[in-house]
């Protein structure tokens, strides 16, 4: 029989770094937050072999004298947890991004680890060794303020590690990823990275609030970032919400674009990922994802960030309420930026038509600076929009049988509307208008599209969804566990249309269903509602599919491509976007128009 026995100290040690160190790119997050702790001005982050070989960070911070150098390399050990009054660590209120003392310890059972530091104020540094778990003693050095860290040979200690690491390359990319996550959180802090002698990062302290935090932004998500975000700023029952996500048109095949901190922290969160998903699901198609940095301050005792221990994962006290922030808050943006559409459409047109050889004063380095019009930055067009086009459309059943042309509009040179006047028609399918300084090209089908959209949900909003009863009930057979939980979400079922209830053991009676769906596929939809709630707890289904069902009937209703318009209708439909939310993107997240600026357009042609 085997005894039960302690482990030794160097064993621990490795357990340890095997849960916070899992590649170069952890010790690096561990070892650069420490110093933002130390209230860093700038980090200097260098390393050689993807991480393996080299990683040497610099910091400007308070530093450490040799007693607590002494204590900084022992396990458990940190002054980052304030006392309660009865003299105990407080593990509710974490204010700095780590605390748990053992990375230092970690890292140094698995490396070549050295810690050189001075004190503010202090004349002389320390340093301070670690081989394999083994403490060398401190030595008395020569090195300005601050805190340099340097690990050298990576899990050589534990060589089975080195077996589980991916390329150079990718451990190189996966280093840079953390440190852009920790500058996107703390513009205030410089940061530069370097690899193999090149320099991958070079980022200057920013200015506090939030022109800084954009500036920031913009210097890792890229200039086309900044000039299409729109800024958020929410604050619900102590939980405060900022940062900036992109228009609509301003989207991503993937998520990688999709930035989340919590208290200062990077993490990757489920339950805020689903709220930015949640937020713009009424304007991408399901492989579209937008572009967003959000971060989230909420006092530490109602946030565990321990969950994880690399402290990537965070778990709310209330749930429900951060979520609902996420999703009101963005949805407001939204709606506030009105027509508005990316300007990178436009920077994609211009590139299409740009002549590919020099000529005609053409300058082959030129790239135009698209500044987006907003209705904040027109304050005189809203009213005489909304009058022009409210004979336009004004029922759903005539809105999807025909289009409605209000009395037409004076002519001008549309100074007075953002997306100008009407000149006419390209193919029966595009409208050119002209604005005060360029050419609006509008998609008649598209753009329609999102205006009779936008008034069928705003009918579902203020009537509900009116339901359809079966002549004769349906009943589905289910698993005995999927019925209960159906008929346990009946009453939340009932408000999207869809009234269910219990028949027997493993089966569901439907009595009624939601009379937008016409012909409907009855046991097909409840098996997807009982499979989503088997797999994730969440009856989103039956609203996708509803959502779903109010795009298609938009779409069909809609002024098709191929179509000629006259002049009356074609500036109803402009002064119809300029008043309905979201008209700058179809209800797959595709624009609806490209403005070009008459400068942009003279330089295409040497005039400028």
């Amino acid at each position: 029989m085997n005894r039960i026995r302690r482990l030794s100290e160097g064993t621990i040690n490795r357990i340890a770094a095997g849960e916070v160190v899992e590649r170069p790119a952890s010790a690096v997050k561990e070892l650069a937050e420490n110093a933002i702790d130390a209230s860093a001005r700038h980090i200097d982050i260098v390393i050689s072999g993807g991480g393996r070989d080299l990683i040497r960070i610099s910091d400007d911070g308070h530093g450490m004298g040799a007693e607590d150098l002494a204590l900084a390399v022992e396990r458990h050990a940190t002054s980052k947890l304030k006392e309660t009054a009865e003299g105990r660590e407080d593990l509710h209120n974490i204010f700095s991004l780590g605390f748990r003392g053992e990375a230092l310890p970690s890292i140094g059972a698995v490396a070549r680890l050295t810690i050189t530091s001075r004190e503010a104020g202090s004349e002389a540094a320390c340093r301070i060794s670690l081989s394999g778990g083994a403490v060398g003693p401190i030595e008395p050095v020569a090195a300005p303020h601050g805190t340099r860290v340097e690990v050298r040979d990576l899990f050589y200690a534990t060589p089975a590690r080195l077996k589980f690491l991916k390329s150079e390359r990718a451990e190189t990319q996966a280093v840079a990823d953390i440190v852009k996550r920790l500058a996107m959180a703390h513009p205030e802090v410089g940061f530069t990275l370097t690899s193999e002698d090149r320099n991958m990062l070079r980022l200057e302290p920013e200015m506090p609030g939030g022109v800084g935090l954009l500036a920031r932004l913009g210097a890792i998500m890229g200039r086309d970032f900044t000039a299409n975000a729109l800024q958020i700023e929410a604050e619900r029952e102590g939980v405060r919400l900022s940062g900036f996500a992109g228009l609509p048109t301003y989207n991503r095949g993937t998520a990688q674009m999709q930035f989340l901190f919590v208290n200062g922290r990077p993490v990757r969160d489920k339950l805020l990922v689903g709220a930015v998903r949640g937020a713009y699901a009424d304007f991408l198609a399901r492989d579209r994802h937008p572009a967003v940095a959000l971060f989230v301050d909420v006092m530490p005792a109602d946030v565990d960030v321990n969950v994880h221990p690399a402290k990537s994962e965070v778990r709310f006290r209330d749930q429900g309420l951060v979520r609902g922030l996420i999703v009101s808050a963005l949805k407001h943006a939204l709606n506030d930026a009105g027509h508005r559409a990316s300007t990178t459409v436009a920077d994609a047109a211009l590139e299409a038509v740009r002549p590919q050889q020099a000529g005609f004063g053409y300058n082959p380095g030129y790239r135009p600076d698209f500044t987006a019009r907003t209705a904040s930055s027109m304050p005189h067009w809203q009213a005489s929009s909304a009058s022009a086009a409210q004979p336009v459309m004004n029922g759903l059943a005539e809105r999807s049988a025909r289009f409605e042309a209000p009395p037409a509009v004076p002519e001008g040179d549309g100074s007075s509307h953002p997306l100008g006047l009407a000149r006419g028609q390209l193919h029966n399918t595009y409208i050119v208008a002209q604005t005060d300084d360029g050419i609006v090209i509008v998609d008649q089908h598209a753009a329609h599209e999102r205006l009779v959209y936008e008034r069928m949900k705003k009918a579902l909003a203020l009537a509900g969804v009116e339901r359809q009863a079966l002549l004769i009930p349906e009943i589905v057979e289910l698993e005995e566990a999927e019925a209960e939980r159906l008929v346990a979400r009946a009453a939340e079922f009932a408000e999207l249309g869809l009234v269910l209830e219990g028949f027997g053991p493993g089966a569901v009676a439907v009595r009624e269903v939601p009379a937008l769906f016409g012909k409907l596929d009855v046991p097909g939809l409840v098996r997807d509602l009982a499979d989503d709630l088997t797999e994730m707890d969440e009856a989103l289904t039956l609203k996708e599919k509803l959502e779903s069902v109010c795009g298609t009937i938009a779409c069909h209703g809609s002024v098709r491509a191929g179509r000629r318009l006259t002049g009356e209708e074609m500036n109803a439909l402009l002064r119809e976007m300029e008043v309905t939310p979201h008209s700058g993107q179809c209800n797959h997240g595709r624009p609806t128009y490209v403005e070009l600026k008459l400068s942009d357009i003279e330089r295409l042609f040497g005039r400028r």
